[in-house]
């Protein structure tokens, strides 16, 4: 690893620091994430979205969102530091389990933003200062404690905004996630059926069974159909390089993608 970057990994809490160096990278969040920076500064880019968050700031990231974050250091005396706890499924269906239903905000709608920017509060002062200490400690965290903060973290989330309700429990009536609205939206990444299961809050059985309520083919080739005609639809623009189309409908293999692109359509990609 390099010298300029530790990372430490506590079982879903993450502590990350960079000393000197930015860093740029692209990853698919696999689990709700509330991310907390202690010091320099980090721009999180969801597909055009921008959003900067500064030392004792705090920002929600939805599951399944494919974000750029770009972490900077500011100086020696401000190197990047930061927190996140990733809330995994059956966390949540556990915490799910036990709550009171009566409680629940019914009503609550799935946003359209994958990032939500909270403003500081003591609460969220407080977890993230609890937290702080094993930066510069050797000793392990234990497994309850882990779940503690992640369950103050939860709790943090859910008074932010109501309606993180139905982000953060889409495994369940009325916020089950819409299996073919996920798939229009992120047909382009490379997803198992497996991880299109966890992220539309099904286990893998219940994610087939419901497929097959809304499609008469399979999720494979749903989605290479999909890829297809939205690489039809940008090459008839006549505009665009095959192999930029290509990688932006997510093909990695040109020679495959020419052969079913000409099966579908009747001619090669480069006729339009």
């Amino acid at each position: 690893m390099d010298d300029d970057i530790k990372v430490i990994n506590y079982s879903n809490i993450f502590l990350s620091c960079i000393y000197k160096k930015d860093c740029a990278c692209k990853f698919h969040v696999h689990q709700h994430t509330l991310i907390y920076v202690r010091s320099g500064m980090v721009e999180i880019d969801d597909r055009g979205v921008k959003t900067v968050l500064t030392a004792g700031e705090c920002a929600f990231v939805r599951r399944n969102a494919g974000v750029n974050l770009t972490k900077r250091s500011l100086g020696d005396e401000a190197p990047y530091l930061s927190v996140s706890l990733a809330f995994p499924r059956k966390f949540l269906m556990d915490f799910y389990r036990n709550m009171d239903k009566t409680l629940l905000p019914h009503e609550a709608h799935r946003g359209l933003n994958n990032v939500v920017v909270m403003k500081p509060r003591p609460d969220i002062t407080s977890l993230f200062d609890s937290i702080s200490p094993y930066y510069d400690t050797t000793i392990e965290p234990d497994a309850q404690w882990i779940d503690c903060k992640l369950t103050e973290a939860l709790y943090v989330v859910l008074r932010t905004d109501v309606n993180l309700y139905a982000s953060l429990f889409d495994f369940t009536e009325p916020w089950k996630i819409d299996i073919i609205d996920y798939l229009n939206e992120n047909y382009m990444y490379e997803l198992s059926i497996q991880d299109i299961a966890n992220y539309t809050g099904r286990s893998l059985a219940t994610f087939k069974r419901d497929f097959k309520k809304v499609s008469d083919t399979t999720p494979q080739k749903w989605i290479i159909r999909r890829r297809l005609e939205q690489a039809h639809k940008l090459l008839s623009g006549g505009n665009k390089r095959v192999s930029d189309v290509m990688a932006d409908v997510g093909f990695t293999n040109l020679s495959y993608f020419s052969r079913i692109y000409k099966n579908a359509y009747g001619h090669a990609p480069t006729a339009g």
